[in-house]
């Protein structure tokens, strides 16, 4: 099914494409075959395949239509931010373009390292912005009322579960943390797929230094943060003082610990591909993931559940978190307003979507090629059908994704897993509740280094919920200190959009 469809998409590509430049893609320009030779555009991302390979798959397209070769270079996703920092701030300017993680942008920005694409959006008729989901253009691409980045991707968390197995033990999805660990001790230790070996209930990646910290997060979200995205679930937004020290984010480290009790006996060691290849093997009743999920499930070459997984919005919880107090308190139609049937949904958007950048040193050739392959790759002509290959980790981002259910019955989904998929991606957008992540000046240090080397103490057994707890409180308070509280809350209240 891949090689069909990236067969088709190629050639799709280059007469698209083609017709693309011709209107303008390099930011309003009228552009032609050959106006990029000689021009190699260095791309830095993670070290995929996800992400990277959609980019490497199709550079040589792009070159054809444009003359412009893309290079991508790849690192770890732990140094990611170190090198593009370090790169930009030395003046050394080994990248041209960058995909990244958009909450880091206000690191790349303040400095003055990124371009300003606001005057190409605009005239790039191609790109088709306003398809571009809101959530996505307003977090994702946009600071201070500028744009400086395009979106590639859509990322946000759900709990995906196997539909069979549910339905016939005649289990709902779960709504709630606590029916989240009922679903995954009650399949703990069978066999899900038929090999005669026991599996897991419950399948998380929590490995240190990699992407895992974004899932404690995940459950925390529906204990904190009740009143709508601009209430925000990392600090007070008056006095930044972080909301981790208290019995609603103690109850989320409870859970996620809990969890582990269910999963693979390495569990603490496996990555996001890891759970994924678990998951899609059949041998998890119960995943949290990005939306790469619902289409590494219907690749019929590694998968052995398709057609029989479900997705759902983050599961809550029907106590939140008092801030006056430190206590969890039932939820009613004050403490919980976006509650429905009394459990508080926080759908909790993890990272928020690759997107790429610009870096504003280079010289205007660069720049423009540079920029025409970032639109060229955002355009619905190429991302349409990247977001339904399971292996681009590309997530849907697009209106035209969510409205066209052709596209995934197309890529392998029966139409109603597709209406499933979709179903709970809106549900997750369209919440009022979406917790944003942190966007503040070195989110990098809070996240990555603070919050993930103390919940990996935990899953560890190295410390306990407590002093998890308060490890995280003081890592995040050193930080603010250091980096000037005023500024920190300054900048936290402009990303959740607090008015004075």
């Amino acid at each position: 099914m891949k090689a069909l469809a990236r067969t088709a998409l190629s050639a799709l590509g280059l007469a698209v494409g083609t017709a693309a430049l011709l209107f303008g893609l390099g930011g309003g320009q009228p552009a032609a075959a050959g106006q990029f030779d000689g021009v190699t555009v260095n791309v830095v991302t993670f070290t995929g395949p996800q992400i990277a390979e959609p980019m490497q798959r199709r550079g040589p397209d792009f070159t054809k239509l444009t003359g412009a070769k893309i290079n991508v270079i790849t690192v770890p996703f732990s140094d990611l931010y170190n090198k593009i920092l370090t790169d930009l701030a030395t003046g050394t300017n080994s990248y041209d373009a960058m995909v990244f993680a958009p909450q880091w942008m206000v690191d790349f920005i303040e400095p003055g390292y990124l371009e300003d694409l606001t005057p190409r959006i605009k005239a790039d008729a191609a790109l088709k912005w306003d398809d571009i989901g809101v959530f996505f253009r307003d977090f994702s691409a946009t600071y201070a009322g500028k744009i400086y980045t395009i979106p590639l991707d859509g990322d946000f968390q759900m709990v995906y579960y196997r539909s069979d197995l549910l339905e016939k033990a005649g289990m709902a999805p779960p709504k709630t943390w606590d029916d989240y660990i009922a679903i995954a001790k009650a399949f703990n230790g069978k066999d899900l797929n038929g090999d005669g070996k026991p599996d897991y209930g419950s399948c998380i990646a929590k490995k240190r230094n990699a992407q895992s910290y974004w899932m404690v997060l995940s459950v925390a979200g529906g204990f904190i943060q009740a009143k709508g995205t601009g209430q925000g679930l990392f600090f007070d937004t008056e006095t930044m003082a972080p909301l981790v020290n208290n019995d609603a984010f103690k109850k989320a480290l409870t859970v996620y610990k809990e969890t582990t009790k269910y999963g693979p006996p390495d569990e603490i060691n496996l990555d996001v591909g890891d759970t994924r290849a678990l998951f899609t093997t059949g041998r998890c009743a119960l995943t949290l993931d990005w939306g790469d999920i619902g289409t590494l499930a219907i690749d019929p070459k590694t998968s052995k559940v398709q057609d029989k997984v479900g997705a759902v919005i983050m599961p809550g919880s029907k106590q939140v978190l008092d801030r006056a107090t430190g206590k969890l308190v039932d939820c009613d139609a004050t403490t919980c307003p976006y509650a429905i049937d009394g459990v508080n949904h926080a759908p909790f958007a993890a990272f928020g979507g690759w997107s790429g950048a610009i870096n504003k040193a280079k010289d205007a050739k660069t720049k423009d090629a540079a920029y025409a392959f970032l639109s060229y790759m955002s355009q619905p002509e190429q991302a349409n059908v990247d977001v339904t290959i399971g292996i681009t980790g590309f997530n849907p981002y697009r209106t035209s994704q969510f409205e066209n259910i052709d596209l995934w019955v197309k890529a392998g989904m029966s139409e109603a897993a597709a209406k499933n998929y979709l179903g709970a991606i809106k549900a997750s957008l369209n919440s009022p509740n979406m917790v944003l992540d942190l966007r503040v000046p070195q989110n990098q240090r809070y996240e990555q280094i603070v919050l993930d080397t103390a919940v990996g103490r935990l899953l560890a057994d190295e410390i306990s919920v407590d002093e998890a707890a308060k490890e995280i409180e003081s890592g995040w308070n050193e930080a603010t200190q250091e980096l000037g509280k005023d500024a920190q809350l300054k900048a936290y209240r402009a990303a959740l959009g607090v008015q004075k």
